[in-house]
Formats: structure tokens, C-alpha cells, sequence
């Protein structure tokens, strides 16, 4: 007691004491506030860290985003990284490929539906639109040129769902033939003139052909030419190989006249003019190969009087029966025909047999609508064939496409009068035929007796397979769109049953005027064809004296209908043939 009453009087240890309490209190609070500033500092640190963070993560995300395919992903596929360019590079440089187990991605087609039971008689079928009774257009308007236009979308039809048409076929890998290169005059020029020709037109001239051939056989990237303004009468003649050197250019400048006299021809030849077992063969120039087949044509001309048919008919009679093609090249390599004139040839004007890469065009081919069995271009056993720019007017198929040909290209050709694009007949007498990856497209057909047509014989074997007619245009053409697989040429043909099969024939804008038949799909019983697709057709009607208009016709004819046609091709069954196995065209040819 007496210490704490000395303590409380004692002033000084009263000061003492409380400035020691002041000091502990500022002491913790400094403490207090020093800890405050450290957890704040820590605070922003860890902010910072986590902001940097979300932004190495946002560009890591931009960067992947980069190297995807959005538009894949939209069109209903896998989303897939893009090859760097690095490793396209590499591969480039000849890295070996490394197999893969996964399969590509795509955009499925979308299933037919269940095939139609076939009709119990010609004519009847099921389709998604009504029938159509032909109305005559008075005033038919006139052929305009094609010019290439984009393929049409589908469209929705009233009870079928709109299925995606098919990518158009056009050879191995959708590409058309390489054309062979064009031959330019180089090397010696050997003028025919300079080897005897008179070019009188009636001096024989064939001796001075053989031997102005002869000498460019030896010495090879050489011309022979045929000067103009000159007339050559040139009997039966073979250009032949296969000791001529390559790459030879027949410069056709002036006319060759085929010879009228039934001795020239003795019991009778299959060409007239033909080129053999050559390669890098051109013919080109503004002249002219005058077959002067109306010899043997079968007609009379209605302005001459009937002594002058006597006449005529006494000389044809002195004529052999067998017919000579005007211009014929067989088992030949990298031919091109380009820019001269094959008139009134006795029977076919061109003819490609067993070559390989053939160009033809600025071709004009000529003879009357009357001139029977005279073709203007007949194809046989030829591959990687381009014809453009052509203008083709005769008395039977304007083109012939006949077996063994595969990748054909026919684009920008004029064909009429005639009997339009043919691909047959095919499978005569039993035999097999063959053909595939032909496309036929921006053509002109005026007043031919079918536009694009397929043809083959009751008995035959084989597929025709991979055919597309597109940007067609016709004009008065009897029936435009045909598959007749009982074809004969005869009154009568016997009933068989085993036909060329027909898969995969795709038509594209078919479009213009008729006047018969629109469409006409005649199909074996045995081997009905499939994979028909219509898109963008329009044919219309014109009323011709003396003929009578047909609705469309399908028997056994299976495919798909991607837009409306005019008329309603009401009789194609949609789908596909029950029970129909086809081979494919390796097992088959």
C-alpha cells in the first residue's frame, strides 16, 4: 500500500509509465498497418498474375482458332486443323505418306427411297408430278447459241424431298481429256505439186500424195503440204506408219475430189482417205475433202427430171455396195484434226478407230439430211477424245460414240440436220459393248430426229456408264432426250433377253422445242436402267404437219427427279430397280 501511494506520488514514474504505453500502442498499430500494406501488395500481385494469365489465354485460344475451318463445321463436318505450310513443304519435298486408319469426312447424300414395284405396262410409273397433255406452240421462238450456265439448286418437289444432284462427271477426276499438243509447221516442207500433182481436178493425182508422204515419213517434224487454189483427184490412199517418224503436219490448203468412177474403188474399200499407226499426226488448214458421195446416195433430187434419174440410177448401179468413210485414222497416238471442211462423203466423213488423244475442232462437216449412213464423227475403241467448236450438218448421227471409248469430251458443237449425239448402237449380234466418262455439253441441235440419245440392241452385253448432257439447247428436234435399249434398224428384231446395261446418265438443262416426243426411256425388263437424273429440262411442244406429239415415255427406267421438268416426266420411277446387283464397269469391261 505504501508502495503504490509512493508510485502515485511519485510524478515522474506517473510519466514514465503512460509515455511507455503511448510508444507499445503506436508500436502495434504500426505493426497493424505495416501488415495491411503487405496483404494488399500481395493482393495486387495476384491479380495482375491472374490477368496475365486470362490474356495468354485468350491468345492461345485466338491462335488455335486461326488453324480451324469454320465453314466445315457449318457444313456439317469435322472441324480439322489446316496443313502448315511447313508441312506442305515437306511433303513437297518427297517425304513418304504414311497410311491413315480414319476415314474423310463429307456431306452424305441423301438415301432414294424404297424402290417402286415396276408398272405392269409401258408408260405407267410413279413419280411427284402430273400428268401432261401436249399443247402446241404456234409461234415456236428461234435457236439462240448456248452459253455456259451455272447448274441450277434443286428444287423442292410436292411429295419428294429435294436430294442433292450429283458433281458432274467428266472423265477420270472430273477433268476433261488433255488435248494432244498442236502440231506448227517446222522442218522441210514437202509440197505435194513439187512430187507430180497436177491439181486439175482430173489428173490422177494419187502417185505424187504417196510420194510427198513417203519423203516426210523419212525426215519426220516435217509438212506435207496441199497448196490452195488447186483441185487434187486422189483415189484410195493409206498414209501409214508405223516406220514414219512423229510429228507430222498435213497442211490442207487446197480441195482433194474423191474419185467417181466405179473402177477406183474396185469391188469395193472402207475409207478413202487413211491415216495408220501414227503419232503426233495433225491435219489442219482452210481446205476441203470432197467425198462426192452422191454416187452412191439413194436418193432423187426432186428438180431434176426423169431422164436425169435415169441417169443417175444407171450409174449407181455400177457402183460397189460397200461405201468408203471419207477420212479414217486408226491405232494412231496425239491426232488432231483442226480447221478444214469434209463434205458429202459416201458414208461416214470422220472416223477415229483404236486412238488415243484425239483433238477436233473449227471442223465444219457437211451433206444433205437425205445422205443415208452418212455420220459426221464416229468414234471406236478411242480414249481421251475432245471435239469443240464444231459445226456438223448430215444424214445420220451428227456424233457416234460406239465401244470401247471411255473419256470423251463435246462441248460448243452445232449438230443439224441429222440425227443428233448418239452413244451407240451398241451389243449387235450378241456382242459386248462398253463405254463410260463421256460428257456432252453446251451443244446446238436444229431440226434432228433425236437430240442426245442412248442406243443398244436386244442381246448384247456390257455397261454404258458415267454419261452427262448438259446445256443442251434443241430446236424442232423430234425427240430431244432418248434411251432406247431395243433398238433395231430392221422391221423386225428378234426379242432377247440380256441388253447393255445404262447407269448414271445425268441431264442438264435439256432445253427448247419437240416435235414428237420429249422424253423417251425404253428399258430392258432384264436390265432396267438406273441412276437417271433430270434437272433444269424444259421442252415444249411445236406442232409439225403430218406428226403426232406424245406424252414422255419410261419403261423400266429407275433415277431422280431434282426440279420440276416441263412436261412432267411423271413415268420415271424414283429410286432404284429391285433387285438390281449392277457391276461395277471393271467386273463388266
Amino acid at each position: 500500500m505504501a508502495t503504490l501511494e509512493a508510485c502515485y506520488l511519485n510524478p515522474l514514474y506517473f510519466l514514465l509509465t503512460n509515455l511507455t504505453s503511448v510508444c507499445s500502442l503506436r508500436t502495434s498499430q504500426a505493426h497493424t498497418n505495416t501488415f495491411h500494406a503487405a496483404n494488399r501488395y500481395q493482393d495486387r500481385r495476384m491479380k495482375l498474375r491472374v490477368k496475365g494469365f486470362g490474356l495468354l489465354l485468350l491468345l492461345v485460344l485466338l491462335a488455335l482458332c486461326s488453324t480451324i475451318d469454320v465453314c466445315d463445321a457449318r457444313r456439317g463436318q469435322h472441324w480439322r486443323p489446316r496443313s502448315s505450310p511447313g508441312s506442305s513443304l515437306f511433303k513437297r519435298k518427297g517425304k513418304p505418306k504414311k497410311g491413315s486408319s480414319h476415314r474423310q469426312h463429307g456431306v452424305n447424300r441423301p438415301s432414294p427411297k424404297q424402290p417402286v414395284t415396276p408398272p405392269a405396262g409401258p408408260g405407267v410409273g410413279k413419280g411427284y408430278q402430273t400428268p401432261y397433255q401436249p399443247t402446241p406452240s404456234p409461234n415456236p421462238s428461234p435457236i439462240s447459241p448456248v452459253s455456259p450456265s451455272p447448274k441450277p439448286s434443286p428444287a423442292n418437289g410436292n411429295a419428294h424431298s429435294s436430294p442433292k444432284p450429283p458433281s458432274p462427271s467428266c472423265g477420270k477426276g472430273n477433268q476433261p481429256p488433255a488435248p494432244p499438243p498442236v502440231a506448227a509447221s517446222q522442218g522441210a516442207v514437202f509440197n505435194v505439186v513439187d512430187f507430180g500433182a497436177k491439181g486439175d481436178g482430173v489428173s490422177d493425182d494419187t502417185k505424187a500424195f504417196q510420194a510427198a508422204w513417203a519423203a516426210a515419213c523419212k525426215q519426220g517434224s516435217s509438212t506435207v503440204l496441199v497448196p490452195s487454189e488447186l483441185e487434187f483427184l486422189v483415189g484410195p490412199i493409206s498414209f501409214s506408219g508405223p516406220y514414219c517418224k512423229p510429228n507430222i503436219l498435213f497442211q490442207l490448203e487446197g480441195t482433194i475430189l474423191a474419185p467417181t468412177n466405179a473402177k477406183a474403188w474396185g469391188s469395193g474399200l472402207l475409207q478413202w482417205l487413211e491415216f495408220t499407226k501414227l503419232n503426233g499426226l495433225s491435219i489442219q488448214g482452210s481446205g476441203v475433202i470432197n467425198g462426192r458421195g452422191q454416187q452412191w446416195w439413194t436418193y432423187s433430187d426432186p428438180n431434176d427430171d426423169e431422164d436425169d434419174d435415169t441417169q443417175y440410177n444407171q450409174e449407181l448401179e455400177r457402183m460397189p455396195q460397200v461405201k468408203p468413210t471419207a477420212l479414217r485414222f486408226y491405232g494412231s497416238f496425239n491426232v488432231v484434226v483442226a480447221g478444214i471442211t469434209i463434205v458429202n462423203s459416201s458414208q461416214c466423213h470422220l472416223k477415229f478407230d483404236n486412238c488415243q488423244g484425239v483433238l477436233v475442232h473449227d471442223l465444219t462437216i457437211s451433206s444433205p439430211e437425205n445422205s443415208l449412213n452418212t455420220d459426221g464423227i464416229h468414234l471406236q475403241n478411242s480414249k481421251d477424245v475432245s471435239i469443240h467448236h464444231t459445226n456438223l450438218a448430215c444424214g445420220d448421227d451428227c456424233i457416234s460414240i460406239q465401244t470401247g471409248c471411255s473419256n470423251i469430251y463435246i462441248h460448243n458443237v452445232n449438230c443439224g440436220p441429222g440425227h443428233g449425239i448418239s452413244i451407240g448402237g451398241l451389243g449387235r449380234d450378241n456382242t459386248k459393248a462398253c463405254v463410260s466418262n463421256v460428257t456432252v455439253r453446251d451443244v446446238n441441235m436444229f431440226r434432228t430426229m433425236t437430240g442426245v440419245r442412248i442406243k443398244t440392241w436386244q442381246g448384247g452385253i456390257g455397261l454404258v456408264q458415267d454419261v452427262r448432257f448438259s446445256n443442251i439447247q434443241v430446236s424442232e428436234v423430234q425427240t430431244p432426250i432418248m434411251i432406247d435399249q431395243f433398238y433395231c434398224d430392221k422391221r423386225t428384231c428378234t426379242n432377247q433377253t440380256s441388253a447393255v446395261a445404262v447407269s448414271g446418265v445425268q441431264y442438264e438443262n435439256i432445253r427448247g422445242t419437240f416435235t414428237i416426243k420429249p422424253v423417251h426411256f425404253a428399258c430392258s425388263d432384264s436390265s432396267p436402267c438406273s441412276g437417271i437424273t433430270l434437272t433444269g429440262v424444259q421442252l415444249r411442244p411445236v406442232q409439225i404437219p403430218h406428226y403426232h406429239l406424245n406424252n414422255p415415255f419410261c419403261w423400266q427406267a429407275f433415277g431422280e427427279l431434282y426440279t420440276p421438268t416441263i412436261p412432267p416426266v411423271a413415268c420415271l420411277q424414283i429410286g432404284k430397280p429391285a433387285g438390281n446387283n449392277l457391276q461395277s464397269y471393271n467386273d463388266i469391261c
